[in-house]
């Protein structure tokens, strides 16, 4: 499934619940939202800053990046993600991590968004993602923090043996 779609399902999923629960919404701005991505080993971490005041629905997620070229937003989109955390984000600053990530390169993307009176999604700055902005029904932002060429390192050991003599 599309990060797009999976997360505009999402903010959908989570419309009855705010309507039971309205919150003061305030308009949302493109600066309520950052992400910050890591890698260590095979875990590529996204350090989500939330000022909006109010929970958001966020994802982060990782697109093969043949050869470490940012690849044409369509292939990303069009092959989907398999590689991904999702879940809800309180305001302050949260991490989602991707574990277990083979080796390889990977653009890593992220995207937030809710769905109250105001919906808002924000996204990982990323070459032509506009044109798949236009289907969401809220005001989007391309967040600074552009989508990444992640590169998870091959891990080997290697042990060396002595022989001894005796």
């Amino acid at each position: 499934m599309h990060m797009i779609v999976r997360t505009t399902l999402l903010a959908a999923a989570a419309i009855p619940l705010a309507v039971a629960t309205p919150a003061q919404a305030s308009a949302a701005e493109a600066t309520d939202v950052t992400f910050a991505f890591t890698v260590s080993g095979s875990t590529v971490t996204n350090t989500i800053t939330n000022t909006s005041g109010t929970p958001l629905t966020c994802g982060t997620a990782l697109s093969p990046a043949p050869d470490g070229v940012l690849p044409p937003v369509r292939d990303v989109l069009s092959a989907g993600q398999t590689l991904y955390e999702t879940g809800e984000v309180q305001p302050g600053t949260t991490t989602q991590s991707v574990l277990d990530i083979p080796d390889g390169s990977y653009v890593a993307l992220a995207s937030c968004s809710r769905a109250d009176t105001d919906p808002a999604m924000w996204i990982s700055d990323y070459p032509g993602i506009e044109d798949y902005l236009e289907r969401w029904p809220g005001t989007e932002f391309t967040v600074q923090q552009t989508s990444t060429v992640v590169t998870v390192p091959s891990v080997t050991t290697r042990r060396r043996y002595r022989s001894r003599s005796q």
